[in-house]
């Protein structure tokens, strides 16, 4: 019989990162979800996935303290032997972030600093030290933006740090093939989330502005990434890697 699955999705507690949670749960895979500082939302979270008839556990995780990860996955890994006497998840989704809508000649170099740290310094960090942790034939997914692909005005710092991640990305599957395990990055467009300040969700100019040049016409929804995540995370996806899947409606095609 098939051990049970296990994955990790940091920033679960909102927005896209629950979504796959959710999606994830709903396939039966149990969950560890990570927040940065609302408890509530996550245990809010957390109650919903237990609806889903699956294990889960939020645990916090600031993913620009890298020397937090250490006791972070000590954490993690007491409660996988508890819940399921075992050492290992299955899969690691790399989630967690927020971002900038700045003007490149007026970004500080505080701002980009802590966009490289969440997003690419951080996930390398994290990633690297869950590598022990995930078990043979496992898969990474690393959330990035179709802003690495297409340019809009503002977003530059946010934009090189996922492009970096989607670098990384290719590196890790040819890197971590001795365990056979997958990465991948699925790239977002515009999704309406609370996100950068819920721009893709409260600007109805710019809403209107991404669906003229969305060739179905709309701006996204969590729901629209979370099956993605859940299916690179299934069977059906396990020889897709190294690859990065945009998933964004169809924008500037």
């Amino acid at each position: 019989m098939k051990q049970q699955e296990i994955a990790l999705v940091t920033g679960g507690s909102r927005g896209l990162g629950k979504n796959m949670a959710l999606q994830l749960a709903k396939g039966g895979k149990h969950i560890i979800l990570t927040y940065h500082t609302n408890s509530e939302a996550a245990e809010d979270v957390i109650n919903l996935l237990l609806a889903e008839g699956v294990k889960a556990i939020a645990l916090p995780l600031d993913t620009t303290k890298t020397d937090t990860f250490p006791k972070f996955f000590e954490q993690l890994i007491q409660w996988t032997k508890t819940e399921f006497n075992r050492t290992t998840i299955d899969y690691l989704i790399n989630n967690a972030g927020t971002g900038y809508y700045v003007p490149f000649l007026e970004t500080t170099e505080i701002q980009f600093d802590e966009m490289v740290n969440i997003h690419l310094k951080g996930t390398y960090f994290l990633t690297q030290q869950a590598v022990p942790y995930l078990k043979e034939n496992g898969g990474i997914v690393n959330i990035t933006s179709g802003l690495a692909r297409f340019s809009l005005p503002n977003c530059s710092a946010y934009a090189s740090a996922k492009g970096g991640l989607e670098v990384l990305t290719r590196y890790l599957a040819k890197e971590l093939a001795f365990k056979k395990i997958r990465a991948n990055a699925v790239a977002p467009g515009a999704v309406a989330t609370d996100f950068g300040g819920g721009e893709n969700k409260n600007n109805e100019q710019k809403r209107e502005v991404i669906a003229k040049n969305t060739a179905l016409g709309r701006v996204g929804e969590p729901e629209d990434i979370g099956g993605i995540v859940a299916f690179l995370c299934s069977d059906a996806g396990k020889w897709i890697n190294g690859q990065r899947l945009e998933a964004s409606g169809g924008i500037f095609l």
